[in-house]
């Protein structure tokens, strides 16, 4: 990194960046609208594997009884199914089905479609080159905070 770079100018250009991006990905209907807490719920089961309720409400800093409803609209949905937890089986572990893991992948596809079309009609091949660059970084970034 170059002497003239202030890390907080970068944190504050990147907090901008990137809460801009969130924001209008979130604020996108896609077809089967999932509320933002069930794609979060679901996407912390696909990438974490089946959890408790408990768990995921930790995770995302939210209360169980928020938790336990969202993840009761998921399951009416049939989009995750509740097990026992076969190590201890008092506990009740939830995992994505099938028809769960499809909708979060289509949702994914879609809108990695969407930033793929403006990423080729409105940047040019160095911007594209500097972002690919980024990706990993801003990963890793979000991974170490």
């Amino acid at each position: 990194m170059t002497e003239d770079l202030d890390s907080s100018d970068v944190a504050s250009a990147l907090l901008t960046g990137i809460g801009a991006l969130v924001r209008r990905l979130r604020h996108l209907q896609l077809e089967d609208a999932l509320t933002m807490p069930e794609r979060t719920a679901l996407a912390r089961l696909d990438r974490g594997g089946p959890a408790t309720s408990a768990e995921l409400a930790r995770q995302e800093q939210i209360t169980p009884q928020a938790m336990g409803a969202t993840l009761s609209a998921l399951q009416a949905r049939g989009l995750i199914e509740r097990n026992s937890d076969p190590a201890d089986r008092r506990r009740v572990v939830l995992a994505l089905t099938l028809a769960g893991s499809q909708v979060l992948t289509e949702k994914r596809s879609a809108k990695t479609e969407l930033m793929a079309r403006v990423l080729a009609e409105e940047f040019t091949t160095a911007q594209l080159k500097q972002l690919a660059v980024a990706a990993p970084l801003i990963e890793r970034l979000a991974r170490d905070i």
